[in-house]
């Protein structure tokens, strides 16, 4: 068992969410551009959501951060307090969601569990509440990213994680094969610089046995080389049963070789055992965000036609 590893939480049972449902928009790390907010409002309602504006969602503080800490962990514990909100969807990500972990009140979210949609920033958080209280964890559009664009949202796969359907992702979402291979396994993961930033702290990420999902937006080769073997070196690569990155978005400039990324890859990876695919488009992506849902049981099929298949719902009808 690697150092500092933790039990296994048992995870959370989370109520699918109808269409109509009231959902919170919440600001846990950076403000979002008001315009941004009010078009993204507008495509969650398009796809039959109520939403529900934190009244922090467009604070500023420290000219970043969306409002202080105190008032961003009182949005989020009001999102999960309010029984007629179904899901909590977040504004954007930015920095600053880790001035909340500390704040965290485990024992009202644990009575309370609702999806918790979002990526880049809430990395920490939703990984936290994964390893700590079970909740389920979505790599999902956010509201003034995503929303705000009529291409920006993968629809099907949003439905099905909300509703309690299994989903199947391959191709069409960008998935393709870098090592073959087929590997079954809890989902996991986020975004890899903010599960390295975490290493080293009580909140590091407990990847250890999973199936590993990573991604990023404009690391180079050579930082992408420098966050895995961070993450290696740290015991989080150990048992790790296969890897899929995401789109990887501006993590080449125009003028390299398109195969360097994937040869980086490859080469530090060598040793950690399993299929390895690339190109998902979930997270930070150029449009047609794909939900994700940690803590359920995949299979990622890397053999032929590339395929990761959700074998369970991560929300129950």
């Amino acid at each position: 068992m690697a150092a500092g590893r933790r039990e296994t939480i048992p995870r959370l049972r989370l109520p699918a969410v109808a269409r109509g449902a009231t959902v919170a928009v919440v600001s846990p790390c950076s403000y979002p551009q008001a315009e941004r907010l009010a078009q993204g409002l507008e495509g969650l309602r398009s796809l039959g959501f109520e939403p529900s504006v934190g009244k922090h969602a467009l604070s500023k503080a420290n000219r970043y951060f969306a409002g202080s800490a105190t008032e961003r962990l009182s949005d989020l514990h009001g999102a999960f307090l309010d029984p007629e909100v179904r899901a909590i969807f977040c504004s954007r990500g930015g920095y600053g969601s880790n001035y909340l972990l500390e704040g965290l009140d485990l024992d009202l979210i644990r009575a309370h569990p609702k999806p918790l949609l979002g990526y880049s920033d809430l990395t920490g958080i939703q990984t936290w509440l994964l390893d700590r209280v079970g909740l389920p964890a979505f790599s999902a559009p956010m509201v003034a990213a995503d929303f705000r664009s009529p291409e920006g949202v993968d629809r099907a796969s949003l439905s099905a994680a909300l509703s309690g359907e299994r989903w199947i992702l391959g191709p069409e979402a960008g998935l393709r094969v870098l090592r073959p291979g087929r590997a079954q396994g809890e989902l996991y993961g986020g975004c890899l610089t903010l599960l390295a930033a975490a290493l080293g702290t009580p909140y590091a990420p407990q990847s250890e046995g999973k199936l590993l999902f990573v991604e990023d937006l404009a690391v180079k080769p050579y930082q992408v080389d420098r966050l895995l073997r961070q993450m290696i070196l740290a015991g989080k690569f150990d048992g790790v049963v296969g890897i899929v990155f995401g789109e990887m978005m501006d993590c080449l400039t125009p003028e390299q070789d398109p195969r360097i990324l994937d040869e980086t890859i490859l080469r530090v990876l060598e040793r950690v055992e399993g299929p390895i695919g690339i190109g998902l488009r979930s997270g930070h992506v150029s449009h047609g965000n794909v939900t994700l849902a940690f803590g359920m049981q995949a299979e990622l099929n890397l053999e032929r036609e590339p395929k990761l298949a959700f074998l369970e719902p991560a929300t129950e009808n």
